[in-house]
């Protein structure tokens, strides 16, 4: 009954215990709200200087990549520059799936040694089949019999590819022993030979349409390109 009295007498020291107990309940919680917001501006510092290491490293591979082309390029013109394209390659270069030039040979898969009588024989093929047609006539038909070397379909030798049986009209009725190659049929099978291409790499056949008495090729095969009177086909 004393307390209650003596609470009941002096209600304001009451008031300041309840206070006073209630500062020591929430006092530890101040300084940790105060923190926050510079917890916040270090974390955000932390990212930025994050984002920014990031993007230094982002700009220096893209550098060296650019840097490594550009290389690349210029290896690439040099060794262009050093092949002679007036002249035709000891050697031509192959993938499995296409003619390269001289200067992409170490993409090669497999490369073919080039002799001088083959070299004759292609001069005199593109000379008898394609004398009237224009330059551009005269590249592809040597691009076809590339092709067929290249192809696991037709025989391995370019000899053996151009005296193929039934292949070239020019050889069954032998117009290709009495050509003498021009300087146009000569330089358009140099230019092949360095991997200039008027049909794809996948064209192993032409014809003229006005002239052939077999049109097999025509009614079975993918028309590909047509150059002066000559139709090409896949």
């Amino acid at each position: 009954m004393s307390v209650i009295k003596q609470q009941d007498r002096n209600p304001a020291a009451s008031f300041d215990a309840s206070l006073s107990q209630e500062r020591r309940i929430y006092r530890p919680i101040v300084p940790l709200i105060s923190r926050l917001p510079v917890k916040k501006q270090n974390e955000s510092k932390a990212n930025q200087r994050y984002q920014l290491l990031f993007t230094r490293h982002l700009l220096a591979a893209e550098q060296a990549l650019v840097q490594g082309q550009a290389v690349k390029a210029e290896t690439a013109a040099k060794a262009a520059e050093a092949i002679d394209m007036s002249l035709p390659p000891n050697q031509i270069y192959f993938t499995r799936t296409e003619l390269l030039s001289q200067a992409d040979k170490d993409k090669a898969t497999w490369h073919y040694a080039l002799t001088d009588e083959e070299l004759h024989l292609l001069h005199k093929i593109v000379m008898a089949e394609a004398e009237g047609e224009p330059y551009e006539g005269k590249v592809a038909v040597a691009n076809v019999v590339l092709n067929r070397l290249r192809s696991a379909n037709y025989p391995d030798t370019i000899k053996e590819v151009i005296y193929q049986k039934s292949q070239f009209s020019p050889v069954q009725n032998g117009r290709m022993d009495r050509v003498t190659p021009n300087e146009d049929s000569i330089r358009a099978v140099t230019e092949a030979l360095h991997g200039r291409k008027e049909v794809s790499d996948d064209t192993y056949y032409f014809l003229s349409l006005s002239l052939a008495t077999d049109l097999t090729v025509a009614r079975t095969k993918s028309k590909s390109k047509e150059i002066g009177n000559h139709t090409f086909y896949k």
